[in-house]
């Protein structure tokens, strides 16, 4: 409670986004600084864990693109919040059965969390990966970036109209409490909501502001030295403007107001709002899928038949258990959606026709 009274000493008042990023990534204090989220003993359980053909599919697909941009002899593959390192672990092992793509591909990973860095480097021994601190120290091409998981992450704004007035969230603390207000939204924070026809529709609105000022960095990179952006979360695609902020521990759902720097705090994504923004950095974006058709068009279900064909009864079970996770339409499926940007130059589109 003393560190999250340190949190408001300063500003009494603090913008949710503000908040949020103190409580989920301040040193020391903040959720993901501290511990390891992911698995059954953490607080939630991700694609990659649930089971490496997930990260298989991907590495075909990465492989597919890298062939599409004409097997360029070194290029750039950055994961935004590699997690516990599961992804990039199944990715090394896949690309050495192409050895012409593991030899050219460089693997960077973005990591804010300094506790699960260092899980990442103690798992993680390959001369091929190394860890970036700033997205602007890539500087040639191809770039290829994937983030699973990653955008839910990104700490947001909230906005309201009360009596025809625009008023934004804000976190304040009274008696050891945290309370969230409204107060009237600054002129520049309604301009930016306009800039995205979020204004359309009334209820709660939800804007990631600083997200996207980290994934202006992204957009450039693509824009100057060619690649694209694969992102695949849990999210909507629907018009109608909701409060999707939510709280998770120990594999339930948390009292947004308890447990605080103890529990992870997400939101769903607008993936049509995601659109708009790549859109408006001058990418060009393949429509939105879920991630049962994508996966299902990368051959999931035969990588499943072969994988399974030698197994026992027990494995190929607790197997098809796992793949009906991550693609049957009322678990993963359709709850989990994949969208993917890239460079207006680039005619890629694998899993997206």
């Amino acid at each position: 409670m003393k560190k999250l009274n340190k949190t408001f000493e300063k500003k009494r008042f603090l913008p949710l986004d503000s908040y949020l990023d103190k409580v989920l990534y301040e040193k020391d204090f903040g959720y993901y600084q501290k511990q390891n989220p992911f698995g059954i003993d953490g607080d939630y359980i991700i694609a990659p864990n649930i089971s490496n053909v997930f990260s298989e599919m991907i590495t075909l697909w990465l492989v597919s693109f890298w062939e599409n941009l004409k097997k360029p002899k070194n290029f750039n593959f950055i994961e935004l919040g590699p997690g516990n390192g599961d992804f990039c672990l199944a990715l090394i092992r896949t690309l050495k059965n192409f050895p012409q793509t593991f030899n050219s591909i460089n693997i960077f990973l973005y990591e804010k969390s300094v506790k699960l860095k260092k899980i990442q480097q103690k798992r993680i021994t390959s001369k091929k990966v190394k860890w970036l601190e700033n997205i602007e120290n890539i500087d040639k091409g191809p770039v290829i970036f994937f983030g699973n998981e990653f955008l839910d992450a990104l700490p947001i704004k909230q906005f309201k109209e009360i009596k025809g007035n625009l008023f934004e969230k804000y976190a304040t603390l009274n008696n050891d409490k945290v309370n969230f207000i409204f107060k009237k939204a600054k002129k520049n924070q309604i301009s930016k909501l306009q800039n995205f026809d979020l204004l359309k529709n009334r209820g709660i609105i939800e804007y990631p502001e600083s997200g996207f000022n980290e994934l202006k960095i992204v957009c450039n990179k693509i824009k100057k030295l060619n690649g694209g952006a694969l992102f695949i979360d849990y999210g909507y695609k629907t018009k109608k403007n909701i409060d999707t902020l939510q709280s998770v521990m120990r594999h339930k759902y948390n009292n947004i107001n308890e447990n605080i720097g103890q529990a992870d705090i997400t939101s769903l994504v607008n993936f049509q709002l995601y659109k708009k923004y790549f859109k408006y950095n001058d990418l060009s974006v393949e429509n939105i899928i879920s991630q049962s058709k994508f996966l299902q068009k990368l051959g999931i279900v035969n990588r499943y038949i072969m994988a399974s064909k030698n197994m026992k009864k027990k494995e190929k079970s607790d197997l098809y258990l796992r793949i009906k996770r991550l693609i049957h339409p009322k678990m993963m499926g359709e709850n989990f959606k994949v969208i993917f940007a890239k460079n207006k130059l680039c005619n890629f589109s694998l899993a997206f026709k």
